[in-house]
């Protein structure tokens, strides 16, 4: 009685035994059979997800490899990407057997098929993928979509350390209308290992190299349900050989060429002549160099920075020869230095740049010891006499008295000149000190700049090294 119990419930369950393990069976082992067999039981499952329960979460397991970066538009705020995505799946209750129908895979359409609707969020051009129409369908009921992909995604590009930048771009797959307790979204491979596949079949080397690749699994919550993800964030950096060939080192150049202008005697009309040239050729350059300077519109280069920090402290430097070039032709028809403009500079800013300002000399003309009591107007002959002694002639007095006074006018006139030449000298020179000391502060800053500009670049083209 137990025995045909048993036989009885291996009647009643062996054909569905026979559809677990074996949907269909091939009248032959031929291509034509499989087939035939195959669209019969395709096309009834093509119009829903392949599962045997609701209930039950369908696994995609996805793996991308980059290829090749075709370009960053940072204008646009876009990436050009060429990748190969794998898709895999597995069709539940579909199975045959190897040997019945003579192979145990098929390239099948992948109109045909059930397709996911995987897509990536940064998405922000047409498709122009090649066309990969087949997929592999196993005698498992597995399926394996492998397709190119040409990705033009949006990516937010922050250019201030440009040309030493590093960008981080994500790409987010996932289903369009499918929430995650339909279809779940799974990882097929490590970051580690999809860098590795990368780096050996890339097919670009233009001026960005992967260096780093990121695969986050998450989930989208928003009102009406959940979406199963995976974000793919890929760590770009620029390779700035071309920028520092063709941007840094000639305008480095050409600032270090207007520092050695200083060398230049201020009052020459050459130092003019030679600043002019210079912001004309470095304006020149400016233009011919703009195109390969990036533009996002939200972010200015630090690149930028420098170069308009350059050309304003050479048309500073230009204004400041043409102010003391004045002050060296023109300060003697100057009047007094102001003592607020005297504190300020002759006595602070020169002690700062390392100058002393220079005392003039006060040249004092006077008659010897003997003859300061004599005065011109009442001199006798017996003075006259005791002071000169044998200096004088054998005239008579009164004509030499009256050649003393004469004498002593004409001393009273050259220091009333002297004293004027003296004090207007001694004005021509704190103007003149005043634009030495100016030309002094202006190439502090300017080594100044250069120093911290210099420093600034190596220390950002250093660490980009190392991230």
């Amino acid at each position: 009685m137990q025995l045909d119990s048993t036989a009885w419930i291996i009647a009643i369950y062996s054909p569905l035994l026979q559809v677990v393990v074996a949907t269909f069976n091939c009248t032959s082992p031929t291509p034509q059979s499989l087939f035939d067999a195959l669209e019969k039981e395709l096309v009834r499952r093509k119009s829903h997800p392949p599962v045997q329960n609701f209930s039950k979460a369908m696994v995609i397991s996805l793996d991308v490899t980059v290829v090749g970066i075709l370009g960053v538009k940072e204008k646009e705020q876009a990436l050009i990407m060429y990748l190969w995505q794998v898709l895999e799946w597995d069709i539940e209750g579909l199975s045959w057997d190897e040997k019945e129908c003579g192979t145990n895979r098929v390239s099948i359409l992948r109109e045909k098929l059930w397709y996911p609707d995987i897509h990536i969020s940064e998405f922000m051009d047409e498709d122009k993928s090649p066309i990969t129409p087949y997929v592999y369908l196993y005698n498992t009921g597995h399926v394996y979509d492998d397709r190119p992909l040409r990705v033009v995604s949006t990516c937010k590009l922050g250019i201030y350390t440009f040309p030493f930048d590093i960008q981080n771009c994500s790409l987010t797959f996932g289903s369009y209308i499918h929430f995650a307790k339909d279809i779940r979204i799974v990882p097929s491979t490590t970051p580690e290992e999809v860098l590795r596949e990368s780096l050996d079949v890339a097919q670009t080397d233009g001026e960005w190299e992967l260096i780093n690749i990121e695969i986050v699994p998450i989930t989208l919550q928003i009102a009406v349900g959940n979406y199963s993800q995976i974000r793919l964030n890929t760590i770009l950096r620029r390779r700035p050989i071309l920028y520092i060939v063709n941007l840094l080192i000639p305008s480095c150049f050409l600032v270090t060429l207007d520092l050695f202008s200083f060398l230049l005697p201020p009052q020459s009309v050459d130092r003019s002549a030679f600043e002019m040239t210079l912001i004309l050729g470095y304006t020149v350059f400016l233009l011919l160099m703009n195109d390969l300077l990036p533009d996002t519109g939200h972010e200015t280069p630090l690149l930028n920075v420098f170069f308009c920090l350059s050309l304003a402290l050479m048309v500073a430097n230009l204004l400041e020869t043409v102010f003391i070039t004045n002050l060296h032709f023109h300060s003697s028809h100057y009047g007094a230095v102001p003592r607020w403009l005297r504190i300020l500079v002759l006595q602070y800013l020169a002690v700062f740049v390392g100058l002393r300002p220079v005392q003039a000399n006060r040249v004092t003309v006077s008659l010897p010891d003997q003859a300061q009591a004599v005065t011109a107007s009442v001199i006798s002959s017996r003075e006259l006499h005791r002071v000169f002694g044998d200096l004088l002639p054998e005239k008579p007095a009164d004509h030499a008295l009256e050649e003393l006074r004469k004498l002593s006018r004409d001393l009273q006139a050259i220091r009333l000149l002297m004293d004027y030449e003296v004090k207007g000298s001694k004005v021509s020179q704190e103007w003149k000190m005043i634009a030495t000391i100016v030309d002094r502060l202006l190439f502090g800053l300017y080594v100044i700049f250069l120093t911290v500009s210099l420093t600034t670049i190596l220390v950002i083209a250093y660490l980009s090294r190392f991230i």
